[in-house]
């Protein structure tokens, strides 16, 4: 038997891959890719306003958001989620933390990755992550870095839409129909209970995208019909053979 499709999302905290791309993860773990979820931190400083404010410890908060994010991946079908726990505000890397992350990706061999936008200036932790993404991708290609491995091939890195697109400039060239998938998006959104708000903004941001995968497969010529959808941003050139 052949080995399995696999694919890599970099999130840079606990909840980020269930709210910008939990519908993609879904609908490739039901084709059967086995789907990887690195998650830097748990966004324990920054994004869990609500614990902080309903008392809790540091280490409390950190266990209470890993348990999420553990529910929202198995809602998801997430063949495996590895916690590096780096902490955030700010997330940062050093050289060892770098080659954990690009053993990963080598041990992966992802079809293709996700990760955040290129910039955002209200949450500079993301757009770190994908520095790093790109940074440890490129290391995982070269055949001087630990010979002897598996280097990495050419996979596509997506994007995915961050929270306030107009200014990030993030300019979505896919979109991906979620809508077979929509209710198990939703149940691993509302295992995130430290960000409630959350929770019908990404409903609404699913409908918005599914009007424009609406319009880009047809529109008003007879567009494939579609109620959820996630947009991406490929930042590689694709190879086709057609059209």
């Amino acid at each position: 038997m052949s080995a399995p499709k696999t694919a890599l999302v970099l999130s840079a905290h606990a909840a980020d891959f269930v709210w910008r791309c939990g519908g993609a993860i879904a609908l490739h773990a039901e084709m059967g890719y086995e789907v990887t979820v690195a998650c830097m931190s748990f966004g324990e400083r920054g994004e869990s306003a609500r614990l902080w404010k309903e008392g809790k410890t540091l280490d409390e908060v950190k266990a209470i958001r890993r348990a999420e994010a553990e529910a929202a991946a198995e809602a998801l079908g997430v063949h495996r989620l590895e916690c590096f726990d780096l902490g955030d505000y700010p997330l940062e890397l050093d050289r060892d933390d770098k080659g954990r992350l690009v053993d990963l990706i080598r041990q992966v061999q992802p079809a293709f990755m996700l990760s955040h936008s290129k910039y955002d200036p209200y949450n500079t932790d993301h757009m770190y992550m994908t520095q790093v993404a790109l940074e440890c991708r490129m290391i995982a290609q070269a055949w001087g870095h630990n010979p002897g491995e598996t280097v990495l091939g050419a996979p596509q890195l997506y994007l995915f839409e961050p929270h306030q697109t107009e200014q990030m400039g993030w300019k979505p060239d896919t979109f991906l129909d979620i809508t077979p998938v929509w209710e198990k998006k939703r149940a691993a959104m509302e295992a995130m209970n430290g960000q409630v708000h959350l929770w019908d903004y990404y409903t609404r941001v699913a409908q918005q995208r599914a009007n424009h995968f609406k319009r880009n497969s047809g529109g008003m010529s007879g567009g494939r019909d579609c109620k959820y959808a996630e947009g991406f941003e490929s930042v590689f050139p694709r190879t086709v053979d057609a059209l």
